[in-house]
């Protein structure tokens, strides 16, 4: 039977040649594409939705970039997917990885054009990536005996992961934010503890961290504006009257009297839900839904701090960071656990009120609150924190780091070059070509800084040659930089997650 007859009748075939081609140009494509955004000088993509709205994002975050591609290529898939699991594994280095898979492809398509089969260039890669994974092992630094050097890495890591992004003018600030956010955990990689709440207005300066959390709302009219030893109720239940809520229902009564008798049923029937809710003992009630004015006015008659429609977000981290649960119904209070921090109170941020809960159950709980000149300022500001967060985090459990600026790529470079050389027949053509793939990371941060990369990498290579090297590319000098201290750091996990 032929082909044709068995795919359907829109469908399409590529093989051989052809279908590697493809996966070639859409890897490269991809890769050209994020490559310009990749070091402390990478360049901010605008982006603009095709949905309602046109919505339009400013960033130069390899994984939210690649995220906001339609892609109909497999292979491009394929390297998209390799940015979100670094993106949920270490939450940096999204770019870096991208253009390190799109260089190796592109070295490869030359060796396929060179007639070298896939399979030997399969097999050449897999020995240079465990030679480069060993030498990185031998030269990883790890702090973690010694507190005082250990901090001082998590801040080199932050500035470093800060200094490719929006935050990079007031870097030593949201490093120091990031570090003291990341500490409060104590070892946990759990970040649901840190929030993030942008108000527009001020200077990204102003931003601060506080502790324990802020939910974004208003106490009500009539409410307690401050409450110690809180104990509190999170819910997600209907607060308004309770109507015939059944789709076409109709209710025919022959006069204003009966009409009036049901409202009071109404009323009856939410009064003796408030009375469940104020029987489990509590002093403030937040709800995921509305909460309408009498139910509300019996909850400030009681003196019970009623908060209504949190977004549900805040809802989840509540309950977590106050230990308590989220209840829907309020027959067995025995089988609700409330929530519980040592004060809630009103506080102002810019013009805006919120509710600060201080004292939660959870201790290593904070929020950071972002300020800036407006919205995409801001949604950039928290993508760029939460990269650092993520990998501070990540660090805090494994503490190897490594020198950044270029040099781990031109250590690997060179020990996968001494592969080469001892390596015979074809293989050592795919071995070389990995080693440029590697080569050309410092390259591109140096290009994109509007730097004569040649000359730097080469002096890069020359100082690589000298025995315990650490030099790397200073963009901001524009010159190869020999740090005796370590200056720039980046985690190990970065590079092996």
């Amino acid at each position: 039977m032929a082909i044709g007859k068995i795919l359907k009748d829109d469908a399409s075939e590529e093989k051989g040649e052809r279908a590697r081609m493809a996966s070639f140009v859409g890897v490269i494509a991809i890769t050209d594409l994020v490559k310009t955004t990749l070091g402390p000088k990478g360049m901010d993509k605008i982006l603009q939705s095709t949905g309602r709205g046109h919505e339009v994002t400013v960033t130069n975050d390899g994984a939210t970039i690649l995220k906001s591609l339609h892609i109909d290529n497999p292979a491009a898939e394929v390297l998209i997917d390799i940015s979100k699991v670094q993106d949920d594994e270490v939450g940096d280095g999204t770019t870096s990885v991208v253009v390190l898979a799109g260089e190796l492809l592109r070295e490869a398509e030359k060796l396929v054009a060179a007639k070298i089969h896939p399979m030997t260039i399969i097999s050449g890669y897999c020995m240079p990536a465990e030679c480069a994974h060993n030498a990185l092992l031998q030269r990883v630094v790890d702090n973690k005996e010694n507190a005082e050097k250990f901090k001082s890495d998590l801040m080199k890591i932050a500035m470093t992961t800060l200094s490719s992004k929006i935050l990079s003018q007031d870097k030593e600030h949201f490093a120091q934010l990031a570090v003291d956010a990341v500490m409060r955990l104590k070892g946990s990689t759990n970040l649901e503890a840190i929030q993030i709440i942008k108000k527009p207005g001020g200077s990204l300066k102003d931003s601060f961290l506080d502790e324990g959390f802020i939910l974004d709302k208003k106490i009500g009219l009539g409410q307690p504006k401050r409450i110690e030893n809180a104990k509190i109720l999170v819910a997600n239940t209907a607060m308004d009257t309770d109507k015939v809520k059944i789709y076409g229902a109709r209710v025919c009564v022959d006069s204003m009297s009966k009409v009036a008798e049901i409202e009071g049923a109404e009323k009856e029937k939410m009064r003796e839900k408030v009375q469940k809710i104020i029987a489990h003992g509590i002093n403030c009630f937040v709800n995921r839904q509305l909460i309408y004015n009498f139910p509300e006015e019996l909850f400030a008659n009681a003196g019970i701090l009623a908060i209504e429609h949190a977004d549900f977000d805040g809802i989840e981290r509540l309950f977590l960071v106050t230990g308590g649960e989220l209840a829907s119904t309020f027959d067995n209070p025995e089988s609700i656990k409330l929530g519980h921090c040592k004060l809630i109170e009103e506080i102002m941020i810019g013009e805006d009120k919120l509710i600060h809960f201080s004292g939660v159950e959870m201790g290593q709980a904070c929020t950071v609150v972002l300020r800036g000149a407006s919205h995409h300022v801001l949604d950039e500001a928290e993508r760029s924190l939460h990269d650092a967060l993520c990998v501070l985090s990540q660090t805090v459990n494994d503490t190897r780091v490594l020198l950044g600026g270029g040099w781990p790529e031109m250590v690997m470079a060179k020990e996968v070059d001494d592969l080469a050389r001892k390596t015979p027949g074809k293989k050592s053509h795919a071995i070389e070509a990995f080693s440029r793939a590697l080569v050309a990371i410092p390259t591109i941060i140096a290009d994109n800084a509007g730097l004569d990369s040649a000359d730097l990498v080469s002096q890069l290579r020359v100082e690589h040659h000298k025995e315990g090297c650490n030099a790397g590319i200073d963009v901001i000098s524009g010159s190869v930089h020999i740090c005796p201290i370590y200056n720039f750091l980046l985690h190990f996990k970065r590079y092996y997650p």
